[in-house]
């Protein structure tokens, strides 16, 4: 069967490698750099294991993003306009990077040379883990059989719908990459204060605070249920994945934690788990963990 359409999404999507291979989703990595001069791109040539040990190894050094290139849009566009195949291209919120813009540049690039290319820019409002389960669900209408304008549609209606709720091991990162103005108010600086973080349409939002890192666990826990109560809808009616940095072990136990909430309030049997990569990353350490969640394209 032809594809009516290709799906391409940027690097903060944090899908693993073997997942997009699998759906067939084209992935056009951010850059990460430790030095300020040499950047890398994820995965493809500096794997987010070694990413984060190197943050875990050297406490002081702050590492710093960059997005892609107009050029590394058009090189992921061109392949499919010179087969007519149409694409959806979702990228990280605009909120916290130029990614989109990037993408736009190159779309219109290419229309000069290919007026009839039919390419779709989304901005997905939401980054890392929840921008995954956004595309994971462009890929569900995809499989579904729905048309190009169909998807595109359904996408717009639903990603309203996603948050992120989620911690980190110290306000350290967060202050430093410039992402704690939001959430500054409610923790400061005090020693060992650990914020409740909510991320919703493209913005960060205090969520509370915790003295402790099974406390701050447990009210994101109480964060997606408070979600979950108020769209008072089946959770069949949900994609839902954690979200974890360096440590994996850490995210099994937080993984079996919600699991058992959630399973006795809602009846959910499974949760994924997805490694956060290096552009969320460079944000907030090597120890960001949370939940994510939105509603599906196809019930």
């Amino acid at each position: 069967m032809d594809k009516k359409f290709h799906i391409i999404t940027d690097g903060s999507c944090d899908l693993p490698p073997q997942l997009t291979k699998e759906k067939d989703v084209t992935v056009v990595p951010f850059y990460v750099s430790f030095d300020d001069e040499h950047y890398q791109k994820e995965i493809e040539e500096i794997g987010i294991r070694d990413f984060y040990q190197r943050m875990v190894d050297e406490s002081k050094v702050y590492p710093k993003s960059s997005m892609p290139s107009v050029q590394d849009y058009a090189d992921a566009f061109l392949p499919f306009v010179k087969q007519n195949i149409p694409i959806i291209c979702i990228c990280i919120t605009t909120k916290f990077s130029g990614s989109m813009q990037s993408a736009v540049n190159a779309k219109n690039m290419m229309s000069e040379t290919y007026p009839d290319a039919q390419i779709t820019v989304i901005d997905a409002t939401v980054n890392t883990v929840l921008q995954g389960l956004y595309v994971l669900e462009a890929v569900r209408m995809q499989e579904s059989g729905a048309e190009y304008q169909e998807t595109i549609d359904r996408m717009e209606e639903i990603k309203s719908t996603g948050r992120i709720f989620f911690t980190v091991g110290n306000m350290e990162y967060l202050q430093h990459g410039g992402r704690i103005g939001k959430v500054a108010g409610i923790a400061g600086s005090v020693l060992g204060i650990r914020p409740i973080i909510t991320l919703k349409q493209g913005e960060i939002f205090p969520s509370g605070i915790a003295r402790s890192r099974k406390k701050s666990m447990e009210k994101t826990i109480d964060l997606i249920l408070n979600y979950l109560n108020e769209q008072g809808e089946s959770i069949d009616h949900f994609s839902i994945a954690v979200g974890f940095g360096y440590d994996y072990e850490e995210a099994i136990s937080y993984r079996d934690m919600v699991l058992k909430v959630l399973g006795e309030n809602y009846g959910l049997q499974e949760l994924p788990i997805y490694q956060i990569g290096a552009t969320i990353g460079v944000h907030t350490g090597p120890y960001p963990l949370g939940l994510g969640i939105i509603k599906k394209s196809v019930l």
